[in-house]
């Protein structure tokens, strides 16, 4: 049903679904559905219903279902420059991971002060509501940070050549800035997985781990 639906929405509650204005404009004027189009709506905490669009709102026609979260998987990984950093936490949402962690590495390019910091985490939450609509999700990722890379890469595997292969059991990746790591924090690193001969920008690298530690799960 939701894979089929015109659109999908993230509401605050699905027993008595409200789209806000910014999402009514979206639905009538820039998709131009029309009344009985069919929509599912969502908490982003894994319940969901399917509605029609009637008027100016959303009309309930079946039943709220609940799915379960499946497989956690997190990505820690360096902004890299441009939009290349909104390209790579949308796709993470896109293959279901449930937290995405920024990381501030000694050689990171980009780096946040504290204004624009919230800044930045109140624009990624907006792009990551919309991937969750985008691709018909029904649990919204958690993403914050900076951390300092210090506090994880000693703790979390770190995806750097010459490690070991994915294991079933992994959940989480460190994924580096695009200066590579400082001698220190290469110090730090208790655990390291390769993720493959190539070599791969941050964005594509986070996404190529987000989904071979998925896929390690099984179906979901």
């Amino acid at each position: 049903m939701r894979r089929s639906a015109s659109a999908h929405l993230v509401v605050d509650d699905v027993s008595a679904p409200i789209a806000d204005d910014d999402a009514m404009h979206h639905l009538m004027r820039v998709l131009r559905l029309r009344d009985g189009a069919a929509i599912t709506v969502t908490d982003g905490r894994g319940a969901w219903r399917p509605c029609v669009l009637a008027g100016a709102g959303l009309d309930p026609v079946g039943e709220v279902e609940q799915c379960a979260r499946g497989r956690e998987v997190a990505v820690y990984a360096a902004l890299p420059k441009g939009d290349r950093g909104d390209w790579m936490v949308q796709k993470l949402v896109e293959v279901g991971v449930a937290e995405i962690v920024l990381v501030d590495a000694e050689r990171s390019v980009v780096r946040w002060d504290p204004a624009r910091r919230d800044r930045g985490l109140a624009r990624l939450e907006r792009i990551v509501r919309s991937a969750v609509e985008q691709s018909r999700r029904v649990h919204v990722p958690v993403v914050r940070g900076p951390v300092p890379a210090d506090e994880v890469v000693s703790s979390i595997p770190v995806a750097e050549p010459g490690g070991r292969a994915l294991r079933d059991d992994d959940t989480a990746v460190v994924i580096g800035p695009e200066g590579g790591w400082s001698q220190s924090e290469l110090d730090l690193m208790a655990d390291r997985v390769d993720l493959g001969d190539g070599v791969l920008r941050v964005e594509t690298a986070a996404v190529v781990a987000a989904t071979l530690m998925l896929a390690a799960g099984g179906p979901r």
